[in-house]
């Protein structure tokens, strides 16, 4: 039995060793058309590493000068000396085309919207040109009524509120009635116009040959008198015009209108109908309140530093008003110490209320020359310096580093860019972000 065992293990054992005979002449002998299949495959030792050893098929890879055969067998489909593809690895084996075809290498330097882009990003652009911007002068302010645009309703003689005509934020127009009133005094001054009128009507038509010449001057100065009067206790001329035409002496009542000496908007009514009101007792206020006066308290060191005539900036939260310097008081205030400087601005859709707190930038009579732009419009780049964004060609903008010399309220005067260039105003910010990514990838990665 035992002997038997080891006469099959001897079996066993040569057939293994012919096996192993025959691949070792087939793999000596072949085409290697199989190992070259192999080429392709990154290989732990020989392929996975693009390092300095990676691909060194002449020297370690397949060992193919020691066994001796021809390159010409070996077919390593498009590799260079070095064992990298030419057309798809740069020198450290990466693909050279993944960072040109999406922009993912190096940061662009620059950026491109198109139309609709531009507009949803609120994109606007600017062409720049040389001015001269002062030194700011910055102080908080307080809104006011513009004074030179501004009426006081109130009565001349004592009288009593019958009717209301308009209300409180209202807007009226000149002559518009406000209010009616009726007072004594006004009764009897209407009385004798109607008096007067009636005998200057008389003389006139005797005529100077009939009337002594002292008599007609008489009655003409008798119907003035009494014609100021009623004007000046408050009758508007129209008023006093269609009292006199009807003739009617019951039409003396002492009732009257007060009417709007200019166009504006109701800004006080304090009274109630049937109150009983005293000469010189404001009614209402009525304010032209699209031009608007900001008051703001400067040092005399400041306010020698302004003019007359000055650009401001008045910044009403995250809004910027542009203004002029219309009003310097010489007066210091006994109180604060200060001169009370009043700004001029254009009020448009009422943004501004009288009463309101806001901010003050006026610029001094020490001025730079420059480039006048919006703060908006500068921006910190990645190295820090200040830049700009100059639309190269349509819908292409690129950074432009600028130096910042002075800056009052939203404007800012720069160097670095050349007079006429076009530059983004409003939405920096998002081209300098899409700028990072990169620009707008068209493969939307």
């Amino acid at each position: 039995m035992k002997r038997t065992l080891f006469v099959d293990y001897a079996v066993y054992c040569l057939l293994l060793l012919s096996s192993l005979a025959i691949s070792s002449v087939v793999l000596a002998e072949g085409d290697h058309d199989d190992l070259d299949d192999f080429s392709g495959i990154e290989m732990e030792d020989g392929h996975g590493s693009h390092g300095d050893e990676g691909h060194q098929h002449k020297k370690e890879g397949h060992g193919h000068e020691d066994d001796g055969h021809e390159e010409k067998g070996h077919d390593h489909g498009g590799h260079d000396e070095g064992g990298h593809d030419e057309g798809g690895h740069d020198e450290n084996g990466h693909d050279e085309e993944g960072d040109d075809g999406h922009g993912h290498g190096e940061a662009a330097s620059d950026a491109e919207l198109n139309d609709v882009q531009r507009r949803l990003a609120g994109v606007e652009t600017m062409v720049v040109k040389h001015q001269s911007l002062g030194d700011a002068i910055t102080a908080p302010g307080e809104a006011m009524l513009n004074a030179y645009r501004t009426t006081k309703v109130t009565p001349r003689t004592p009288s009593q509120v019958t009717k209301r005509h308009v209300r409180l934020g209202d807007h009226v127009k000149k002559g518009q009635r406000l209010v009616t009133l009726s007072s004594v005094e006004m009764a009897e001054a209407q009385g004798a116009l109607m008096e007067a009128n009636v005998e200057l009507r008389r003389v006139t038509k005797l005529g100077r040959k009939v009337v002594s010449e002292k008599r007609f001057v008489a009655a003409q100065i008798a119907y003035q008198l009494a014609y100021a009067r009623v004007s000046a206790y408050g009758m508007a001329k129209k008023q006093i015009q269609s009292l006199l035409k009807t003739g009617d002496a019951t039409r003396a009542t002492g009732e009257f209108h007060l009417v709007s000496l200019q166009e504006g908007t109701v800004i006080s009514d304090d009274f109630v109908v049937g109150e009983l009101i005293d000469p010189g007792y404001v009614l209402m206020t009525i304010s032209d309140e699209s031009v608007l006066w900001i008051e703001a308290r400067l040092t005399p060191e400041d306010a020698a530093r302004t003019v007359l005539g000055a650009a401001a900036r008045i910044q009403v939260g995250k809004r910027w008003i542009a203004g002029k310097v219309a009003q310097a008081n010489h007066t210091l205030d006994e109180t604060t110490r200060t001169l009370a400087v009043h700004v001029e601005i254009a009020n448009r859709n009422e943004a501004v209320h009288p009463g309101q707190f806001v901010n003050v930038f006026i610029e001094g009579n020490k001025k730079q020359q420059g480039i006048a732009v919006p703060v908006e419009a500068v921006l910190r780049g990645p190295d820090g310096d200040w830049q700009v964004f100059v639309e190269s060609a349509p819908g292409r903008f690129e950074p432009k580093e600028v130096t910042v010399l002075s800056t009052l309220g939203d404007q800012m005067l720069i160097e670095g860019v050349a007079e006429g260039t076009t530059i983004v105003s409003k939405g920096a910010f998002f081209v300098q972000s899409e700028m990072a990514k990169g620009g707008f990838d068209p493969h939307n990665h």
